[in-house]
């Protein structure tokens, strides 16, 4: 072919009518062959579809939003592309993803199903050959053709390397790099400055994702001011549209259906990954539904009360406390910055666990000097004896704390932290969502606790985050990290039993958890206060899908107390 024929006479050849390019009329006809393990599901089917429709459209823009670990990448990135290639043998494809090992593991996987279905010993022959002088992973062409897979990260340049078909797979590492504006500018600057620079005319654009941030590449495309260019396919894990509104599903799904998984997730494991990922990231990743950070990362109705202490007077150290039934008693800390006092707070806390549950006994909340730290760690341990760990920050003052006070108060443990402040709580926030973390009443508590969840509620963008840090730090040792961490396992696979049971038997699943999350809650004064209770339904008649929303709505409002 000449040098200067377009995309759209590619097109227009490559698609004619054609006995052996026509015998996979779509990239999941081709997947049978060179990937017979996969499974087909009516999810793959839409993507199939809109992927031949990009490939057959010039100036195509297509975004792909799918759950996690669903077959996305396998199906649009490597299958798609030998699917392309063998039907246009002039593509020049550009592979881009976060980092370039990865898309380079790509571009290697579609090269190596060309070399193994070559033909020999009796294999398929896909008609396709890698030139000798120009087959390495990142860079390869069609022997004969100018067609082939160039593989970049988005730090990599595409300079002089004209595309007649881009696909942008996965540009967020994790959910940390989508919450940095820095990397979301640079994904954005990427787009603007290189990615959109080296496209042919007519060049199709397929970007496939899983939703992090409402921010994202994706998010940025649709809200450009050509983003009604952009055709959006967005599968959710969950059908919750409304049908009453005019809502669909794009794959036909009734309200209250999983998504028929390409792993062969059960309902029951949906369900468990609901749980265990929280509203908020549920909403994102797996209903492709990124919603903005409002300073709710602990939002206030998730926190559950307690009403009766759970601490009685110690019988044989004076002014101390001891609490007779509980699986674990610990204390986290978080210390000031400085060597004096100043707008850092000291936050020490005493914590209990009961199985899943974590109840929050005592606190001291004060801006202390390093010697009047030392004074306050000291006193709680004098008042809480039976707390076997102390988990310090090894930060700040925490060093010099751990340094001074280790030789002489056993169970002091070291917490280096790893993570953003945002990180961690994001990561302890479903365990505050589903219901598991007990604060006191303020008849009974020894501190504020209304202090601390307005400073929850408040975080990120409140003016102190110590106790945010303190309590992030104790849940995450109690419940995910520690010996708990199995007790709250078993908790989320309850709720999700439940509600496959209740699923399965043609019951409510949202009430069948609901009364599961009551019936892990401790029958000894800690369950919730009557001014916490439900109204009682309305009486009249509803139609079924505002009863189905009514009953769902006051499940979750029972699970967030």
């Amino acid at each position: 072919m000449a040098a200067t024929l377009d995309w759209t006479e590619y097109a227009a050849r490559a698609f004619e009518p054609n006995p052996d390019i026509d015998r996979w009329p779509t990239p999941g006809a081709l997947a049978k062959v060179v990937e017979p393990a996969s499974r087909q599901t009516a999810a793959l089917d839409l993507v199939d579809k809109s992927v031949a429709w990009a490939y057959d459209t010039p100036n195509a823009r297509l975004i792909i939003s799918m759950p996690p670990q669903e077959g996305k990448s396998q199906r649009v990135t490597k299958t798609a592309s030998l699917w392309a290639l063998h039907r246009n043998r002039d593509l020049r494809i550009g592979i881009v993803s976060y980092n370039k090992p990865l898309a380079e593991g790509f571009g290697r996987d579609v090269r190596n199903w060309i070399s193994t279905y070559n033909g020999d010993d009796g294999t398929l022959d896909i008609g396709l050959r890698i030139a000798r002088d120009n087959g390495a992973a990142s860079r390869w062409q069609l022997s004969g053709h100018r067609g082939g897979i160039i593989c970049v990260g988005l730090k990599g340049s595409l300079t002089g390397r004209p595309l007649d078909a881009l696909v942008i797979d996965d540009p967020f590492a994790d959910k940390e790099q989508a919450d940095s504006a820095y990397y979301r500018d640079r994904v954005w600057g990427w787009w603007q400055s290189v990615g959109s620079t080296r496209l042919a005319p007519g060049a199709p654009v397929i970007v496939i994702l899983t939703r992090w941030h409402e921010d994202d590449l994706a998010g940025r495309l649709i809200a450009a001011e050509d983003g009604a260019r952009w055709r959006v396919v967005n599968i959710p894990a969950y059908a919750d549209h409304d049908p009453e509104k005019g809502q669909s599903d794009p794959l036909g799904r009734e309200p209250g259906q999983w998504l028929d998984s390409a792993r062969g997730r059960t309902a029951e494991e949906w369900e468990a990954i609901r749980i265990q990922a929280g509203t908020k990231v549920f909403s994102a990743l797996y209903q492709g539904r990124p919603s903005p950070d409002s300073g709710d990362v602990w939002q206030r109705p998730w926190w559950r009360r307690y009403t009766t202490p759970l601490w009685s007077q110690h019988p044989t150290v004076p002014g101390a406390y001891q609490v007779e039934s509980c699986d674990e008693l610990a204390m986290s800390w978080d210390m000031a910055f400085k060597d004096t006092k100043s707008s850092d707070y000291v936050v020490g806390q005493v914590w209990a666990r009961r199985g899943a549950n974590v109840f929050l006994l005592d606190q001291v909340r004060k801006r202390l000097t390093f010697t009047e730290t030392l004074t306050a760690f000291k006193a709680m341990v004098a008042r809480w004896p039976g707390a076997t760990a102390k988990y310090v920050e090894d930060k700040a003052n925490g060093t010099a704390v751990i340094n001074t006070l280790k030789s002489k108060i056993p169970g002091i443990v070291e917490i280096t932290p790893t993570e953003s402040k945002y990180a961690r709580a994001n990561a302890v926030a479903p365990v505050i969502e589903a219901g598991n973390v007990f604060l006191p009443e303020a008849e009974i508590a020894l501190f504020d606790p209304e202090e601390l969840i307005g400073e929850a509620a408040e975080f990120p963008n409140g003016a102190h985050d110590d106790q945010v840090d303190a309590t992030s730090q104790a849940l995450s040792q109690l419940l995910l990290d520690g010996s708990g961490a199995q007790a709250w396992i078993d908790y989320v696979r309850r709720l999700a039993q439940a509600a496959a049971e209740a699923r399965a038997s043609g019951d409510d699943p949202y009430k069948a958890q609901a009364e599961a999350v009551a019936a892990n809650t401790p029958d000894d004064g800690t369950a919730d206060t009557a001014e916490h209770a439900e109204p009682a339904a309305d009486p009249e008649p509803e139609d079924p899908v505002a009863a189905r929303k009514r009953l769902r709505d006051q499940a979750f409002r029972n699970q967030n107390r």
